[in-house]
């Protein structure tokens, strides 16, 4: 974990209010793995007082550019909207990386990502790091939803690495109507995976998770939750542990990726 300086290289509007930043980080991010995160202090006053936690959405490495990372965020509040009005050049105070990431098996022979709105964000980081790792696209399977067609970000990312994608919105404005998991769970009756990861809201992962664990696939799961400092420090990112006995798990430090079996949905 390093507190720097991070400047912004780009800024791209990805969607309505959704932007792509990209930022130089010379230290500390080469190691980054898929489902970290970073916080980021927003504004040079008191006014937003605490950082707000990003996942990190993909590495830097390009000869054409500094190294660093890569953000996908939504313009939502007050934070995010002067997050939005950045510009190449200008600088944010960055903390991480920070928290558990996904941990990926050797040779595994079919995998599963599931996404919902801006929770895409780590699956495509974990996405690029797998094809590094020699897993071949076609044995992945990207289930992405959103409330409406503006909200599927970064589709073409994905099935431009020959990743076989399938889409469900609220309203049906593209892809089928229906909640992301019921075509998840068809392909898991149908062709069950080796692995299956997710992230978006709590009511999907919810689901997600009850899918792996009726058909008893090995499942790891990014939540998103609030937090104030990232560092568990605050203890206000708990969620409670399947062993009542063990209490709580902080998603800053002991996630925000857990095994679907070790958390109580």
């Amino acid at each position: 974990m390093i507190q720097q300086t991070a400047t912004v290289v780009w800024q791209h509007q990805v969607g309505p209010a959704c932007y792509r930043m990209g930022l130089s980080c010379p230290e500390g991010y080469a190691s980054a793995q898929p489902g970290q995160f970073v916080m980021v202090r927003i504004g040079g006053g008191l006014t937003p007082l605490l950082r707000r936690p990003f996942s990190i959405f993909a590495p830097i490495a390009s000869p054409n550019h500094p190294p660093g990372i890569e953000l996908l965020y939504k313009a939502l509040g007050q934070g995010t909207r002067w997050m939005s009005r950045l510009q190449p050049g200008d600088t944010v105070d960055l903390l991480g990386p920070l928290g558990r990431g996904f941990a990926t098996a050797d040779n595994p022979r079919r995998i599963y990502l599931a996404a919902g709105g801006m929770g895409v964000a780590p699956i495509y980081f974990l996405a690029v790091h797998l094809c590094r790792q020699g897993v071949p696209p076609v044995d992945m399977h990207l289930f992405l939803g959103g409330r409406n067609r503006e909200e599927l970000l970064c589709r073409d990312a994905f099935a431009d690495m020959g990743i076989a994608v399938t889409l469900t919105t609220d309203d049906g404005s593209e892809g089928r109507q229906c909640l992301i998991t019921d075509p998840l769970e068809a392909a898991v009756q149908d062709q069950p995976p080796d692995r299956l990861y997710g992230c978006g809201p709590h009511g999907m992962l919810q689901c997600v998770a009850g899918i792996a664990i009726r058909h008893d696939i090995p499942c790891q799961l990014s939540m998103e939750t609030m937090m104030a400092c990232g560092i568990g420090a605050c203890l206000g990112c708990a969620v409670p542990d399947a062993d009542p006995a063990a209490g709580y798990r902080h998603v800053c430090i002991d996630g925000p990726v857990f095994d679907v079996r070790r958390i109580a949905w």
